[in-house]
């Protein structure tokens, strides 16, 4: 049976992984809608390839550049904020949220809303504002399947268990490249060596976040909203080789793991066929040219960030809102050369640390706190910079 596909962010890594996945059985899927942030050329070439029904760039001043370029294929052409967030509410059966950023939150929003099954790639829209979002999946029946790979393995040692009777929830983090490093020579680290990530291939932003191992403790905070077991029962564990992606251990004590090759071609597709699965053209996972897996307790001394994450979503509220946006702000300025790899995480703290904002009760209050936070997290750079 063809599927409908909503695909947000289809130009970024996960919309091209999700694509790749797509053409491996082009009679499955559907696709209603693709997005893209600017690159008009690149998605007025996808939306050829696919034939969406309509293509959406979201800067809206590309909006005539996108028409002409789709000029006599037939796809409807929208451009802006508010054009993704009613191509969202289009009937899908599936919705790929990959828009990176707050300018997630409402498409993403919107599909819940609307009741769509949403694979969720957007990291802001459970860090920032997980209450509301898992809200809008109550409400309308609508479900979350994770594409993070942790999460997505969660999501897998589950199938055919029950949260009640969940022990502990164990999230494994690689540690990045500083994981053997003195706290002492991290005042040194360049961003060249902090994007240098041993396992995965990411972006600049999402590596430094494993850097810092604030990559993990925000994964701890979308996993508190996801598997409400309580913040005492998920657990980080430092696992070099990242071939286990998380565990889930139950009250008898079974451990039940998922393992895969550093791809995420694997949880996405494993979101696109959920409740099925699908083959993948991965590689598959050799234990024996692997030889060994280790593992070993995080240290939150020389990497604070996963605490502070802890801290942030115990305390609620908009805390994890403020977090995340001054580490976007932080680590802009770190990759820019403004301040020094240790100074990320000191500026988020002084960030939470200066105010409590109220408890955000909409997405305008996420905004709104998200902007204030990235001032606050520029002030406190300026200072760095110019101490």
């Amino acid at each position: 049976m063809t599927r409908r596909l909503s695909l947000f962010g289809a130009t970024g890594s996960v919309g091209r992984s999700t694509l790749d996945l797509v053409r491996q059985d082009g009679n499955a899927w559907a696709l209603s809608v693709l997005t893209a942030n600017s690159d008009v050329p690149e998605l007025a070439r996808l939306a050829r390839e696919f034939r969406p029904g309509l293509a959406v760039i979201a800067e809206e001043a590309r909006y005539s550049e996108l028409k002409d370029a789709l000029s006599g294929t037939g796809i409807e052409v929208a451009a802006g904020a508010e054009a993704l967030v009613e191509a969202a509410r289009r009937p899908a059966d599936l919705v790929m949220a990959a828009i990176v950023g707050c300018a997630g939150l409402a498409p993403t929003m919107a599909a819940l809303e609307a009741g769509h099954d949403v694979a969720l790639a957007n990291k802001e829209a459970l860090v920032s504002a997980g209450e509301l979002m898992t809200a809008a999946a109550r409400a309308s029946g609508a479900t979350i399947l994770p594409v993070d790979s942790e999460h997505n393995a969660i999501f897998q040692c589950l199938a055919g268990g029950r949260i009640d009777q969940v022990r502990r929830i164990i999230l494994t983090a690689s540690g990045g490249p500083f994981r053997t490093m003195r706290a002492a020579d991290m005042a040194h680290v360049t961003p060249a060596q902090a994007v240098a990530h041993p396992n995965w291939s990411m972006g600049a932003k999402i590596s430094v976040d494993s850097a810092t191992m604030m990559n993990k403790g925000l994964e701890l905070i979308e996993a508190h909203h996801l598997f409400p077991v309580g913040l005492d029962r998920i657990e980080i564990l430092v696992h070099p080789q990242s071939v286990i992606h998380s565990m889930v251990e139950y009250v008898d004590r079974s451990t039940l793991a998922q393992l895969g090759s550093p791809d995420m071609r694997i949880p996405i597709g494993s979101a696109l066929a959920w409740p099925q699965r699908m083959e993948t053209p991965c590689a598959p996972l050799d234990l024996a040219a692997i030889g060994r897996l280790d593992f070993e307790a995080p240290d939150e001394t020389r990497f604070p960030a996963t605490a502070l994450c802890r801290a942030a979503i115990a305390a609620g509220g908009a805390r994890p809102a403020q977090l995340n946006a001054a580490n976007e702000v932080a680590v802009a300025a770190f990759l820019a050369g403004r301040i020094p790899f240790p100074a990320i995480v000191d500026t988020v703290r002084r960030v939470i640390d200066a105010e409590a904002p109220a408890h955000p009760v909409s997405l305008q209050d996420i905004f709104s706190v998200d902007a204030a936070s990235r001032a606050a997290a520029q002030h406190f750079v300026d200072q760095l910079e110019h101490a």
